[in-house]
């Protein structure tokens, strides 16, 4: 059995069935049974039914889905219940986005010997995927590999984070109490990484969506079968910038929402931010300021804005960089210590050396970095300094200022005037280099399920005679 604690106070939560090598193999053996058997496959209507039927029920357990995020994960309960409601629009996004998932016509006759021809494709399930999700959204990243894979045609095996397996159970559960059969989707919860490997590499898996560290996700990658596609996210320390024109009052809360939000464990959380020079003092003061003021604490109690990291280990591991990165001569301006096993103070550092942790990994925690730029290109050339680039920001109320950033920001996102955090779950959702590989969001994730087939169809000559009128 698996134990699963809560996040915040390390009490048993709940226990669970680990799945054995035997299990694992059931699972595999099924799925490839249901894609087999094409004649019995769902059709388009029955697939978006079934997310639909799910989305509703869904919709009428969001307080229990919301509580159970917040135990099993550590996420304060109002971002918590706004992780339901994005997980119930992205069962409806997967099930609208059929109404136009197609093929296309390919142009013929274009040469002599394309004449008389007529050629379209259509769009193929690619075949079994295999989904390994991370902690720090346990439903709604489930949405976000289950869903697509439901919407195509494919049967899924997903394996949530061993720490917040709960909310996938439930889910999985709970797409089968809207009328999925249960090889279509299973969840496979082993007790160690090593199966969850073999799974992967194995070669009846025609897909993998992976979601966690990039040493792990690119570990996997270079091991797939041949054939086997895959998509990774992993993270990035992602850069903000604030021109000297930003509007102050706008900028501070939603950059302190982006670097505190689920205390920084997101993989686009806010970490490093440029602060131009001329306003780098009234900034700083301010923005310290307003995260001094964050609440942390039970993350089930609606006043909390700030919760605690997944595991005792991981406050340690940023207690010591912010440690690390003060020694080597950064100013720390507000919080870093530690409340308890598994809480920080969020902290801010002011200035921290480039080769500081914080300043070029991803920190995965509650702290951000502020540091001071004269010239828009020098605060750029330092935003795109690492290998690992994500989503950045600019705020700024000088439109030539923006645009420039957004050109030049090595970036698959930028967004101006709101932080690095946000995303809309139709939006695509990409690392670029060692940040990931493919695109996510919904629509996208469908069209990496599928695969092309193109049909060619040939005209033969003939003559067609018209009908004689009736006398």
């Amino acid at each position: 059995m698996l134990q699963v604690v809560q996040a915040y106070d390390r009490a048993p939560l709940a226990e669970i069935a680990v799945d054995d090598a035997a299990a694992m193999e059931t699972k595999l053996e099924a799925a490839l049974r249901t894609f087999n058997a094409r004649d019995q496959w769902l059709a388009p209507h029955q697939r978006a039914g079934i997310l639909r039927r799910a989305a509703a029920l869904l919709d009428d357990r969001r307080a229990q889905f919301a509580i159970q995020i917040a135990r099993e994960g550590g996420k304060p309960l109002q971002d918590a219940t706004i992780e339901v409601t994005r997980a119930i629009d992205g069962l409806h996004c997967a099930a609208d986005e059929l109404r136009s998932f197609a093929g296309r016509e390919v142009p013929m006759g274009l040469t002599a010997a394309s004449e008389k021809r007529w050629a379209f494709t259509t769009r193929e399930p690619i075949g079994i995927v295999f989904a390994i999700s991370a902690f720090n959204h346990p439903l709604n990243l489930i949405v976000h590999q289950v869903a697509p894979a439901i919407a195509v045609g494919c049967p899924v095996i997903v394996k949530p984070a061993s720490a917040t397996p709960l909310s996938c159970r439930d889910l999985v559960a709970l797409l089968q109490e809207a009328g999925l059969p249960g090889p279509w989707c299973q969840t496979f919860i082993p007790r160690s990484s090593a199966l969850a490997e073999q799974l992967a590499c194995d070669p009846r898996i025609s897909f993998l969506s992976f979601i966690g560290s990039a040493a792990v996700g690119w570990r996997l990658h270079s091991k797939l079968a041949p054939g086997t596609r895959s998509a990774l996210e992993h993270g990035g320390a992602a850069p903000a910038i604030v021109d000297r024109s930003a509007d102050l009052d706008h900028a501070i809360t939603p950059l302190v929402k982006g670097g505190y939000y689920h205390a920084g464990q997101v993989c686009v959380s806010t970490q490093r931010i440029f602060v131009h020079e001329d306003i780098a003092d009234e900034f700083t003061e301010r923005f310290v300021a307003e995260v001094g003021r964050l609440r942390v604490g039970d993350p089930t109690s609606q006043d909390s804005e700030v919760g605690p990291l997944i595991h005792p280990r991981e406050v340690e591991r940023v207690a010591s960089w912010v440690a690390q990165a003060v020694a080597g001569g950064a100013r720390r301006a507000s919080g870093g210590s530690t409340l308890s096993a598994t809480t920080l103070q969020p902290a801010v550092l002011i200035d921290p050396p480039a080769d500081a942790r914080v300043s070029r990994e991803e920190v995965f925690g509650p702290v951000t970095c502020l540091y001071r730029y004269a010239e828009l290109d020098e605060a750029i050339a330092r935003a795109n300094a690492l290998r690992a680039p994500f989503q950045a920001c600019i705020f700024s109320d000088d439109i030539d200022v923006a645009l420039r950033a957004s050109e030049r920001l090595d970036a698959s996102a930028v967004m101006i005037n709101d932080p690095t955090t946000f995303r809309t779950d139709w939006m695509p959702f990409a690392g670029r280099r060692e940040a990931g590989y493919g695109v996510g969001g919904i629509p996208h994730t469908m069209r990496d399920m599928t695969q092309e087939k193109m049909v060619v169809m040939y005209r033969r000559s003939r003559q067609v005679r018209a009908k004689r009128p009736p006398n």
